[in-house]
């Protein structure tokens, strides 16, 4: 065959490929209504894997790479598992017959939160600024609606979160109500206020971004404010969803996001300064690649894209922010006063020092 031949044949397989990847989803969907009926949990770690030691297997036959099977197959097993998590988020229905409202339904984690309880059988409204969103009902303002809906959701940028949640407890709604900060102790004051004035509120951290599609392996923390039925009403929210659900208390959860969110935040922004200030021409550095500079790169690149408005606040508005930025401070002055040095022992246990804490962190996750 010539090489156009060649080409067309390449574009014939390619549709085929296409072709059984939809016949695959259609499976998923079936597999999905045979595991609610049957009570079966939407994920099964025996069965991928011996799907993909099986797929490992042929493409060793087939002289094809076999790594390159199990990238395809784990691709394909995440659209699978996606599927059926939605189709079980449908059908269990929580929201079926209730009203939701979404303050900052226009943004990327208020957009996420609408389709997600839509997909529930939520009504959806949302209050934004920014102007409606089809399919969702509109609120012009907020202030002037009755308040009446039977989950109230604060999507909104932190720094203006704790302001809204005083307001909203002067109209004590009836309905459950959270905000999606990435900080609590900032949100102390409003959060108190909706306690005391004896609504049902709970506050969420969704552990994950806008772009989530299956939730296995993600977290959702909840804060325990002291209302046990907003609380358990919340966590039913996800219990169709593979996500992991963590209850924590609000002072416990922004010391551990000081180090969770802030200190690897303020690791890659410290990375991608270094370069920058660095006196290295981005091309010239593009030339060289290393395992560990590229996979560190790929991460500070989506730091990079982030908001810095955002990641202000979240080293900013912490009250246990500044304790990981004088770890970080400290253990780099440690490295340099190591390397300045000549003292390779004590270089060697910061490296020891690590590993162990590394594994210990992975022997508890994977117990």
């Amino acid at each position: 065959m010539n090489l156009d031949e060649l080409r067309g044949a390449l574009s014939e397989l390619d549709g085929q490929l296409v072709d059984l990847v939809a016949r695959r989803q259609a499976l998923s969907e079936q597999v999905a209504a045979v595991k609610r009926a049957t009570g079966r949990p939407t994920r099964d770690f025996g069965r991928e894997r011996e799907v993909i030691l099986r797929g490992r297997d042929a493409a060793q036959r087939l002289h094809v790479s076999p790594d390159l099977v199990e990238s395809l197959l784990r691709l394909l097993i995440q659209s699978s598992l996606a599927t059926q998590e939605h189709a079980r988020v449908a059908a269990q229905a929580q929201g079926s017959g209730k009203r939701a409202l979404v303050i900052g339904g226009r943004g990327k984690m208020g957009g996420w939160f609408a389709d997600f309880l839509a997909s529930q059988g939520f009504r959806v409204a949302i209050a934004d600024p920014a102007g409606p969103h089809a399919p969702f009902d509109f609120v012009a303002d907020w202030r002037y609606d009755p308040l009446d809906q039977d989950l109230i959701v604060l999507a909104t940028p932190l720094g203006a979160t704790a302001a809204l949640l005083c307001a909203l407890a002067e109209r004590a709604p009836r309905g459950l109500i959270f905000d999606l900060g990435s900080l609590k102790t900032p949100l102390r004051a409003g959060l108190g206020a909706l306690v005391s004035a004896g609504c049902r509120v709970t506050s969420l951290h969704p552990m994950f971004g806008p772009d989530t599609e299956l939730l296995s392996g993600r977290h959702v923390i909840f804060i325990d404010l002291g209302h046990r039925e907003a609380l358990r009403e919340a966590q039913e929210l996800f219990a169709p969803t593979m996500a992991e659900r963590v209850v924590m208390g609000l002072d416990e959860h922004d010391r551990l996001i000081a180090y969770v969110l802030g200190l690897s935040h303020a690791l890659n922004i410290a990375f991608f300064t270094a370069l920058a200030e660095s006196g290295e021409a981005a091309p010239r550095m593009a030339r060289l690649s290393s395992t560990t500079f590229d996979a560190q790169l790929d991460v500070a690149s989506r730091v990079a894209a982030e908001s810095p408005e955002l990641y202000f606040e979240i080293q900013s508005l912490n009250e246990y922010g500044g304790e990981s930025l004088r770890a970080l401070r400290d253990a780099v002055d440690r490295l340099i006063g190591a390397v300045a040095a000549g003292d390779a022992a004590g270089f060697a246990a910061m490296m020891n020092r690590g590993r162990a804490y590394l594994d210990g962190r992975a022997a508890s996750r994977i117990g």
